[in-house]
């Protein structure tokens, strides 16, 4: 094959080499198993740099999703629940999958309903941005559930990086000078 995919032809090897020195570009072998093999003029270092190109953007838009793991105890504060709240949200909002444990010690063991409801009332709270994968069982001292995000986690990294190019799209206001007063502008206050 030619430098712009036309067909050549069946060529002998010194003669493809010539015409490869010729136009000054490789020679490379692109199907070695064909018969007769299939070799092409080609520029060998661009074809490589452009395919690293191609499979480091295939990376960069490639995810994987996490299972993060938040722990509980049944008797929480309430300012406490909020904090872990914060933080599922945080989770789900990344794209990520949170396992949520409750941990009972002692007598809070006969009382697993309460666990629950704890569980039942996180489910809830957080109901806008992920849904029950899993629902809470019972795992000897823990009690456990998974909550999934709904959306998947490279729209939730695409979404973060569309936000972040706007914020930088937005030029910064311009300061008041440092020797106007408040609520003077620059040209009152000559």
């Amino acid at each position: 094959m030619g430098p712009n995919g036309e067909q050549v032809g069946i060529v002998r090897v010194e003669d493809a080499l010539r015409l490869a020195d010729e136009a000054g570009l490789d020679l490379v072998e692109v199907a070695p198993t064909a018969r007769p093999p299939v070799c092409k003029l080609m520029d060998f270092g661009k074809f490589k740099y452009e395919s690293d190109m191609k499979a480091r953007e295939a990376r960069k838009n490639q995810t994987n999703t996490i299972l993060k793991e938040i722990r509980f105890r049944l008797k929480i504060d309430p300012h406490d629940y909020g904090t872990k709240k914060g933080h599922v949200e945080r989770f789900l909002k990344a794209g990520d999958k949170v396992k949520v444990m409750i941990m009972f010690r002692g007598r809070e063991q006969s009382r697993p309903e309460m666990g629950f409801r704890l569980l039942q009332r996180l489910a809830e709270d957080v109901a806008d941005l992920g849904s029950v994968e899993s629902s809470p069982r019972q795992d000897g001292r823990n009690m456990v559930m998974v909550i999934g995000p709904h959306k998947k986690k490279a729209e939730a990294k695409a979404e973060e990086r569309r936000r972040k190019d706007a914020e930088a799209a937005q030029p910064a206001e311009a300061p008041a000078p440092a020797d106007a007063a408040p609520g003077e502008t620059a040209a009152t206050a000559s």
